[in-house]
């Protein structure tokens, strides 16, 4: 256990260092030839790779909990009856929701 308290921060340390030195090989391989930038030095990619962290992948703690639903909404959402799953659709589809309202029926002959 106690190697692992060592083991991980080092990983972390080791994988932020070379993500650094990749960023700024290809920045400077790249971009001031293409643009007429000027090249970076090491601790300018660590902090591009610290700003783009921040503007673009926020502080989230991984990939995965943005694909899940929260703790016990599939399973509230499962055991919706009917009526409820058509007033969530309705509120999906309203004038403030994530998706466009979907075509009105046309009227059954009667």
């Amino acid at each position: 256990m106690r190697r692992r308290f060592f083991f991980i921060p080092l990983c972390g340390i080791a994988f932020a260092a070379l993500a650094s030195a990749a960023v700024m090989l290809l920045w400077n391989a790249l971009l001031p030839p293409l643009f007429n930038l000027s090249a970076i030095t090491y601790w300018q990619a660590l902090g591009l790779l610290i700003l783009s962290r921040i503007l673009f992948g926020g502080f989230h703690h991984g990939w995965r909990h943005h694909h899940r639903f929260p703790h016990g909404m599939r399973e509230r959402m499962m055991n919706l009856s009917e009526e409820e799953r058509a007033q969530l659709r309705a509120r999906w589809h309203g004038p403030w929701g994530c998706c466009e309202r979907p075509a009105p029926e046309p009227p059954k002959p009667s």
